[in-house]
Parts: C-alpha cells; sequence; structure tokens
C-alpha cells in the first residue's frame, strides 16, 4: 500500500493579515518533507468561494510550485474540476500536460465536478447536468493529450474544431486518470471509466473491501470502456491522520482539525447557511460539533484499536488514522488486507499546528511506512497479473485516436480557409 498526503488549505477563523501567505507557505514545506520521507503522492483539491473549509482555488500554481521543491513524490491533482464554465478542456490538459513536463513525468490527473451550492451558483453550472457534462469533458480531454492533432469535438456540452493541444504529456499515453468518488454509485463509474477512484468518503475497512471487489469486477466486465487510453486500477481512500507515540498527544494535536475538516465539509454541502465574507465557520463549529458526528469525548476514547468512525453512547465520531504508531500500523493493516492501494492523509486541518504535521509525518515515516512499501511491489504486481487480461479487453473497447481530415485548414481572419 502507498500512502499520500492531501491539501484543501484549510484556514478557521479567525484571520490575520499574512495567514494565507503562512498557510501556503508551510503546506509547500510540508509536501517537501512528504517527498524527503518517502511519502508517494501529494493530492491537492480544486475549489472555490468555500472560505475556512479550502482556500486551495489555483492547485495547478501550488502543485507546479512543490514540483520544483520535490524530486520523486506524485503531484494528484485531486481534483480539477471539468464542467467548462470551471475550466475549458484544453485549458486543463495544457496545464496538466506543462506540469508533467516541469515535474518530469510525475501527474496524477483526478478530475471531478463539485456539488456545492457555492461554486455550482458560482459559475452558473447546472447541477442536474453536471455529470454529463464532466463525462463529455473527460472523453475530449484524454483525446487532446493523445491526438496530435485533436480531431475536434461535437458533444452535448464541448464544441471544438481541429487544433493540435500543444504541449503533450511526458508520460505516455498520458498522466494517469481518477475521478472524485463520495458514493457506491461513483465508485462504479470510476470502474466503468478505468479510472482510479478517490475515496473521500470515510470508509471502514470493511466496506473499503466491499467497494474493492465491486470495483474490479467493473473493470474485469464488459461494463469497462475508458474515458482514456490506459487503465488505472487504483482505489484510494482517505482518512484523517495525526501520530504520536503517546495518544492523548496525538488526540489533542489532531482531533479538533479532524473534526472541523468534517464540519466544514458539511456545512457547504449539506446543512450550512452561509453569508460570504461574514459567516464564521469555526465558531460554529465549536458549539455545534457533537450534534453533526464530531463529538470530541467519543472520538477521544483512548486504548481502543483506531476505526474511521469511533463509536460511544450510541453515536459515532470520526477518528481515523489518529493515535501511536502501533494504532495507525493495524489499522493500516487492515486497509491493505481490504485490498486498497492507497491511503491519503489529512492533516492539514482546522487549527492543526504546522510543526505537529511534520513531527507527525516523520513518526510515521520512521516507525510504521517501511513495511508497507515492502509489500507494496508484490501487491501491484499481483493485481496487474490479475486484471491484465480484462484491461486488454477494456482498452479494446476503446476506440482509438482519430485522424484529422486532411483537407481541414483554420480558416484565415475573415473567414476563408
Amino acid at each position: 500500500m502507498r500512502f499520500g498526503v492531501f491539501y484543501e488549505h484549510q484556514m478557521a477563523r479567525p484571520w490575520a493579515d499574512g495567514d494565507e501567505h503562512q498557510l501556503f507557505t508551510n503546506a509547500l514545506e510540508q509536501v517537501e518533507l512528504a517527498d524527503r520521507l518517502g511519502f508517494d503522492y501529494v493530492w491537492e483539491v480544486e475549489h472555490h468561494f468555500l472560505e475556512e473549509y479550502s482556500h486551495s482555488s489555483a492547485p495547478e500554481v501550488f502543485l507546479a510550485a512543490a514540483s520544483q521543491r520535490t524530486s520523486r513524490i506524485r503531484l494528484g491533482h485531486g481534483i480539477t474540476l471539468l464542467p467548462a464554465a470551471y475550466n475549458h478542456t484544453a485549458r486543463v490538459v495544457e496545464r496538466i500536460n506543462t506540469l508533467d513536463l516541469v515535474s518530469g513525468g510525475r501527474v496524477e490527473f483526478g478530475t471531478g465536478e463539485s456539488s456545492s451550492n457555492a461554486e455550482l451558483d458560482g459559475f452558473g453550472i447546472d447541477r442536474t447536468t453536471k455529470r454529463d457534462q464532466w463525462l463529455d469533458h473527460i472523453e475530449a480531454a484524454t483525446r487532446m493529450m493523445v491526438e496530435e492533432p485533436f480531431a475536434g469535438w461535437e458533444g452535448p456540452w464541448l464544441s471544438m474544431p481541429p487544433r493540435n493541444v500543444v504541449p503533450k504529456p511526458l508520460q505516455r499515453p498520458h498522466p494517469p486518470l481518477w475521478v472524485a468518488c463520495s458514493q457506491r454509485e461513483t465508485i462504479h463509474l470510476a470502474a466503468q471509466k478505468g479510472m482510479g477512484a478517490l475515496t473521500f468518503a470515510f470508509v471502514e475497512p470493511g466496506e473499503a473491501e466491499q467497494w474493492m471487489a465491486e470495483y474490479h469486477e467493473i473493470i474485469a466486465s464488459e461494463a469497462c470502456v475508458p474515458a482514456g487510453f490506459a487503465v488505472n486500477p487504483n482505489v484510494a481512500c482517505v482518512l484523517p491522520f495525526m501520530c504520536h507515540e503517546d495518544e492523548a498527544t496525538a488526540l489533542e494535536r489532531g482531533i479538533d482539525g479532524a473534526h472541523f475538516f468534517g464540519y466544514s465539509l458539511a456545512h457547504y454541502y449539506g446543512f450550512g447557511q452561509h453569508r460570504p465574507g461574514a459567516t464564521d465557520i469555526h465558531e460554529e463549529f465549536t458549539h455545534n460539533r457533537s450534534l453533526y458526528g464530531f463529538d470530541r469525548d467519543t472520538a477521544s476514547q483512548l486504548g481502543g484499536n483506531l476505526r474511521a468512525q469511533m463509536q460511544g453512547n450510541g453515536i459515532l465520531a470520526l477518528r481515523g488514522a489518529i493515535g501511536t504508531p502501533d494504532q495507525v500500523r493495524d489499522l493500516l493493516r487492515e486497509y491493505e488486507a481490504a485490498g486498497v492501494d492507497q491511503v491519503i492523509f489529512v492533516s492539514q486541518a482546522g487549527r492543526n499546528r504546522h510543526e505537529h504535521i511534520c513531527e507527525s509525518m516523520e513518526l510515521f515515516a520512521r516507525e510504521v511506512m517501511g513495511e508497507f512499501a515492502e509489500r507494496d511491489p508484490a501487491h501491484v504486481a499481483a493485481r496487474d497479473e490479475r486484471l491484465a487480461d480484462a484491461v486488454d479487453a477494456a482498452l479494446a473497447r476503446r476506440e482509438g485516436p482519430r485522424a484529422v481530415d486532411p483537407d481541414y485548414l483554420i480558416p484565415r481572419p475573415g473567414g476563408e480557409a
């Protein structure tokens, strides 16, 4: 199993001058440390207008900066928003390809739609058609990466004439494709499209095992028609994370940040009413957290086995991989046994402190990571061998790169060809 670090660039109120600068400075230092320690991936979101929850509106800029401070860690867009009102598909491809070149071929291309009203309404995107828009755009995007020149597109949500979209990526045929998944049906969609599944729901190992079985079953079926020109049969799960030799210290350093992460997510995607520039989500969190599954006492039980959600007094509260090295190791072994390919850690959350995040990563790398890294090549080899025939069959169902009419010319100014 492999490990990633995940960034929303959270910034809980109150704010002071210079806080955003420090936020990004700290995150870049953490990514540089993760690279040195042997973490495999850094994942960066794209969100807009989601103050406190996510100040990551330009992930391509952050990942470009990270690419020049690192040498081996994979640079994951987790995810780029594809409906065209957010980003024109050709512009997304140009940025992904350029990042792949300047990073030496380290990009992971995750995509999605978003579902917050703040973003959808802010960009004028119809909620009822956003999935159809994504489907249209991801098909076109992979062709832009591979076809030379791109043969054009006439879909329901994208119309574009033939153009050579340059530069082309370093990785061939293109960087690995992923899609954001928070529900079971989206996991199925990822498999149908031959894409990696970034599961942003906090699933337990038993549930993850069931999702893995369904995912691989669909990839091995005729329902899998890849969106791209390569299949990426990977599933990644997200967990809150803070590691310390003393469990109580790990909780003190990490549980409030983890709970604010979950609460602020639910604020924008569920129960919250938001007044831009005025609503104080962190203040509301301090008063209401227990009502929404973020009870501190329940999550802070000492001495037991870790779960994604801890149970007490008939209620569940988010916990994840917050504990000692031994506790974290035992939990991760369960995800490994379930077949999960990658666990992505959320540490930059709420008011979690930079120095604590760094200490946690260092301890994990020193005490826990090694055994999983040793076993990962065998896991990948066995999975790829098991799925090899299915992947070949799936790619055979995918229409190959198209050619452009040799007589096609870009019209001169004024309309003449």
